[in-house]
């Protein structure tokens, strides 16, 4: 499950600090130094206990007038910094099931209930409320390939519950949590890593009644740029992903090629594309591709 981390100081700080702090010297979750120097900030963010609430009173205020800050707000997600260094903050609301945001829009709009890993590391703390329950997992990414239905080898830890002042690191693919809504509205405060490389890492979501993998939950751009350029019929964009499904070194992309073909050819064409899919070298997208033909075969003609 994510690491406890365990701090011992009464201190507090501004957001500005903490923020200038951490990207002094960056954000690494490799590196057991520079995570305990991004927790003993997010930590005395963490103690500051009115910040948060100076920033959403102004928020408030300025959309009153017409005048937005160009912060970037969402019903759950408000972002604290841009991203640098390697990171960047964010407090999190988890409304509970009484409140209405999770009656109106139900627990999957607030990825409650839906297993997942991640596929970048993060600091979070618990900041307001009596924080959202999870019931936790690991796994072994390098022996999922990836496709729908695999054996996902899940080993449950623990159920436990982000109380406040918890402070906890998320370990890119390895840790999986299931959230449940907490008992009453609660904050997260949330020190996110990036990098360059974290989009090719598929982030998975997982049936656990069957230790399974249900879905990829990180498509990319380039998929998406892939499928429309081949949807349109461009002949470069044909011959691009006919390449990219031989041997592109993303499992994902390679099976998106074969998606944005099969969507301009009829039943017989597709059945003969995903059979050169399952040659293709890549054990996910031969699972995938036979999954497809299985479709294909039970359609009326």
């Amino acid at each position: 499950m994510p690491h406890v981390i365990s701090l011992d100081e009464d201190a507090s700080c501004a957001l500005g600090e903490c923020v200038d702090a951490i990207a002094s010297t960056g954000f690494d979750a490799r590196d057991e130094g520079s995570i305990m120097h991004a927790s003993q900030w997010l930590g005395r963010l963490g103690n500051n206990r009115t910040f948060l609430g100076d920033i959403m009173v102004r928020e408030l205020q300025d959309r009153a007038t017409g005048v937005p800050d160009g912060s970037a707000y969402g019903a759950q997600a408000i972002m604290l910094s841009s991203a640098q260094a390697g990171f960047f903050l964010r407090a999190n609301i988890w409304p509970s099931a009484d409140d209405h945001a999770y009656r109106a829009s139900g627990a999957a709009s607030f990825v409650y209930e839906l297993p997942h890993d991640h596929n970048f590391s993060f600091l979070t703390h618990g900041y307001f409320g009596p924080g959202y329950v999870s019931d936790y997992y690991e796994y072994d990414y390098e022996q999922v390939a990836g496709w729908r239905g695999e054996e996902a080898g899940l080993r449950f830890v623990e159920r436990s519950t982000l109380t406040p002042g918890k402070l906890m690191l998320y370990r890119a693919n390895v840790d999986v949590h299931s959230q449940l809504p907490p008992a009453s509205m609660s904050v997260s405060l949330n020190v996110m890593g990036i990098d360059d490389a974290q989009g090719w890492h598929d982030q998975y979501g997982f049936d656990t009644a069957t230790d399974s993998v249900s879905a990829i939950l990180n498509p990319t751009s380039t998929e998406t740029f892939l499928r429309l350029a081949v949807g349109l019929g461009d002949a470069n964009a044909i011959e691009l992903a006919e390449r990219f499904g031989r041997n592109h070194p993303s499992d994902r992309l390679r099976l998106a090629s074969f998606e944005a073909r099969s969507l301009l050819l009829d039943r017989s064409g597709q059945d003969d594309l995903w059979r050169d899919a399952e040659k293709a070298g890549s054990r996910m997208v031969a699972q995938e591709a036979r999954a497809r033909r299985a479709q294909l075969e039970q359609m009326p003609l």
